[in-house]
């Protein structure tokens, strides 16, 4: 295989896959970013909300992280935001 043909061949997989998450982030209803400091809007509406709890299990949804370090993030968040 020649350089060329391996490079394109990479890119097109790499359009492919772009696709694939586009759709399933469409499908799930979230949306990317690229900054890690960027809190999900749904957590914040549901702290304004006074619905701590339901904010932690998404926030563990999101995050892939136990209860303990997700309910500490959840309270840093609630204070950064003067709740």
């Amino acid at each position: 295989m020649s350089t060329d043909y391996e490079l394109n061949s990479l890119r097109a997989r790499i359009v492919e896959l772009e696709s694939r998450l586009n759709f399933l982030y469409k499908r799930l209803g979230i949306e990317y970013s690229d900054d890690p400091n960027v809190i999900d809007p749904r957590i914040i509406d549901l702290l304004k909300r006074g619905n701590k709890i339901e904010a932690i299990k998404i926030y563990r949804e999101l995050t892939n992280t136990g209860l303990a370090e997700a309910k500490q993030a959840v309270e840093r968040i609630e204070a950064s935001l003067g709740l």
